[in-house]
């Protein structure tokens, strides 16, 4: 004769009780090894962008998964070595040149600024505004910029870091199908297929924007650099890898890339067109208001795609909530940490509300693609 035992379940006291204590715990652990979230968020990012090659060579040569990764991180490895060799002698010079010339142009505004101004007979002195100004800025930006970009050359710059980050998105592109699925199976069955219509989503919104922007970066950097030597643009490869980085700065990249390139051409004119100085900014103020419309319209939706697209007021608003809770790398994920954001929040709405939680997201996305092309 078999005894049955049936176990008692807990309260909902006792399941509130360990999941605030799960969360308290949570919140300790991150607070305690702080110093590693910026380096697996690194290393999330290299093994999201290498694990798509890693797929598809272990598919054309019918590799196991490990053989596949290690090739592709030989291969990786092999790139970041050539291509500093190759590129990086001409761009220090051309930045340092870069450099020397806005000290020279911040000198000449500065000088320009603190003359008096005369209107109507009424004589006014900007020079004590100028300076306040200034200062206002500095003490703006130096808790940003002094900050997280020491720890982010401290990381960068370590070769403990850079074997960290190494090994670790090489174990995620390596077994990253079997920790989604022991991540999965944490969850009761009944939510498990929404949790993984959650996850396919989520992951085709941060797949299409690391990849996609990327591939952004180098056209962009293309493009532009050719651009410049064609005007005569000053310093035209350290402008164009300056606007191929900004691309990462989605409705404020192309405004600073635009003054400085203004500035460039308005204080030291085109390298070999016998113009003057201010038709010269002008041209490049005019080229770059074109190219501005085609990468809005036509490379960043063509490349990137639109899950990641959002009204420009939110992600100005993102930019400066990324900047304040992690510095230059929430200012570089902000945009699709937003979209998830939304994605995650269209479900909740609608669990909430008891709607269904995934019909209506191909309508909406309809809706929002005709109105674009509107």
């Amino acid at each position: 004769m078999s005894v049955t035992s049936v176990r008692p379940r807990w309260s909902s006291n006792v399941k509130l009780g360990v999941a605030g204590s799960l969360l308290v715990l949570g919140v300790y652990v991150l607070f305690r090894f702080s110093l590693l979230i910026i380096p697996l968020i690194l290393a999330a990012i290299l093994a999201y962008i290498l694990s798509p090659l890693t797929g598809l060579v272990q598919t054309r040569l019918r590799m196991s998964r490990g053989w596949a990764t290690g090739l592709v991180y030989l291969i990786f490895l092999g790139v970041l070595s050539v291509v500093p060799i190759v590129l990086v002698p001409s761009l220090v010079d051309q930045l340092r040149s870069l450099n020397l010339d806005f000290q020279t142009i911040i000198h000449s505004i500065e000088t320009f600024l603190s003359r008096p101004v005369v209107i109507g007979g009424v004589r006014f002195d900007i020079s004590e505004l100028v300076r306040q100004t200034e200062s206002s800025m500095r003490g703006a930006a130096e808790p940003l910029f002094g900050q997280t970009l020491g720890l982010a050359v401290d990381v960068l710059t370590s070769l403990v870091w850079i074997i960290f980050i190494l090994v670790v998105s090489f174990y995620l592109v390596k077994d990253g199908a079997r920790l989604t699925e022991w991540l999965e199976s944490l969850f009761p069955p009944d939510l498990r297929q929404d949790v993984r219509r959650l996850r396919e989503d989520v992951n085709a919104i941060w797949s299409a924007f690391f990849r996609g922007q990327l591939v952004l970066v180098v056209v962009v950097a293309v493009i532009i650099t050719v651009g410049g030597f064609v005007v005569g643009l000053p310093f035209a490869l350290a402008m164009g890898v300056l606007a191929g980085l900004l691309e990462f700065l989605p409705s404020l990249g192309h405004g600073i890339w635009l003054v400085i390139a203004a500035l460039l051409t308005l204080f030291r004119g085109s390298t070999w067109l016998p113009l003057p100085n201010w038709i010269v900014a002008l041209i490049v103020v005019g080229l770059h208001s074109v190219f501005q419309q085609v990468d809005l319209n036509i490379l960043i939706p063509t490349i990137i795609g639109r899950r990641v697209r959002l009204h420009p007021l939110v992600v100005i608003l993102g930019i400066v909530a990324g900047a304040t809770l992690a510095g230059v790398l929430g200012i570089f994920l902000a945009a699709p940490t937003i979209a998830s954001m939304r994605l995650l929040g269209r479900y909740l709405q609608a669990r909430l509300f008891d709607l269904e939680p995934f019909s209506l997201e191909p309508t909406l996305e309809l809706a929002r693609e005709t109105a674009d092309q509107d």
